[in-house]
């Protein structure tokens, strides 16, 4: 692992991961929760967020996808991940920033999806965790609806709890800064 991801690990660690007995907002039970947001909205957490992500995006999904144009997802998990990767991207491939609404607005034109993503666009959809896969397969149809192309996910963490399987089942590969596994080890 870099210095930078090692890093964020034990900020995930320390401020993010716990472990127990728990109930998801799936419903499913797990011994894993992760408070990604107190992560993702820590300072240093965010920053090395954008270095580590912006590294995964330049080598594993631009290679593949060299016509990406944004990076959002589902308000709020995806909102700071993607700020903080997008605002690091500036420097070399600048990527547009968007965020999913989980409803259209009411009022003004209605939009879902706020920010800079346009139809016909290639996008990164991001997330902050994915355990069944769902809040992100959400974003995907939004995405979709509004004639945007998801290529790729990205996201802070997968429990590999079956959302991976989930999302590639649509056609977008997964992307995970960390798993379970990096976490824990092969526990």
């Amino acid at each position: 692992m870099s210095e930078a991801r090692d890093e964020l690990l034990g900020i995930l660690l320390k401020k993010s991961i716990k472990t127990g007995h728990f109930v998801l907002a799936s419903g499913k039970e797990s011994d894993l929760y992760c408070d990604c947001r107190v992560t993702t909205l820590d300072a240093r957490g965010a920053n090395l967020i954008g270095e580590v992500g912006w590294k995964l995006v330049k080598e594993e999904i631009l290679p593949r996808f060299p016509g990406v144009k944004a990076i959002g997802g589902m308000t709020m998990g995806a909102d700071p991940l993607s700020l903080a990767i997008g605002m690091y991207s500036a420097a070399e491939k600048e990527l547009g920033i968007f965020t999913v609404r989980k409803e259209p607005k009411d009022h003004g034109r209605g939009k879902r999806i706020e920010g800079n993503f346009n139809a016909g666009d290639e996008v990164i959809v991001v997330d902050d965790v994915i355990t069944t896969g769902g809040s992100t397969i959400k974003a995907i149809d939004a995405i979709e609806a509004e004639g945007g192309k998801v290529v790729a996910a990205l996201v802070l963490v997968d429990r590999e709890e079956g959302g991976r399987q989930a999302i590639e089942g649509r056609g977008v590969p997964v992307y995970a800064l960390f798993t379970r596994r990096d976490i824990f080890g092969d526990q």
